[in-house]
């Protein structure tokens, strides 16, 4: 793995907007009980626009931007040997049906542990006005050689 990657800020990914159904998909899978995730009354009597997502469903608008990152010519990343380390959130309010969000990735580390690399990536995820949403925190590991 490339250690020059550490402090890489990728490009913006287009904005993903949140949708209803794929808020109630994501809460029937992960086997979400908030009534809030599934039935937008609900939502709106807790003072909310529509359905809010479980706190995990950011990985899915966080996904975008790590394929920019396993994507890229010289990070050296060969995705059949990675695995998921670690994984992260940090929001300011939480993500609701009808959020238009943009995500950014930066590598805020790279370091290499017993033969293995380890990438830790972070995506700020902001709403269409701009205003954080969620920071994602992940940490990739790429095994090395057997």
């Amino acid at each position: 793995m490339n250690p020059e990657l550490q402090g890489r800020t990728f490009p913006p990914v287009s904005p993903y907007l949140v949708g209803r159904e794929k808020v109630r998909e994501f809460a029937r899978a992960t086997s979400s009980s908030s009534r809030l995730a599934i039935d937008p009354e609900a939502a709106r009597a807790a003072g909310y626009a529509d359905v809010v997502a479980p706190p995990t469903f950011a990985i899915v608008v966080q996904e975008a931007t790590l394929q920019q990152l396993l994507a890229a010519p010289d990070a050296g990343i060969d995705f059949s040997r990675v695995v998921h380390g670690d994984q992260r959130f940090s929001y300011t309010r939480p993500i609701v049906a009808g959020d238009e969000l943009t995500a950014t990735l930066t590598v805020s580390g790279v370091k290499s542990l017993g033969g293995h690399s380890m990438v830790t990536a972070e995506s700020v995820m902001v709403d269409s006005a701009g205003e954080h949403v969620v920071t994602t925190v992940s940490t990739l590991v790429v095994r090395g050689d057997e």
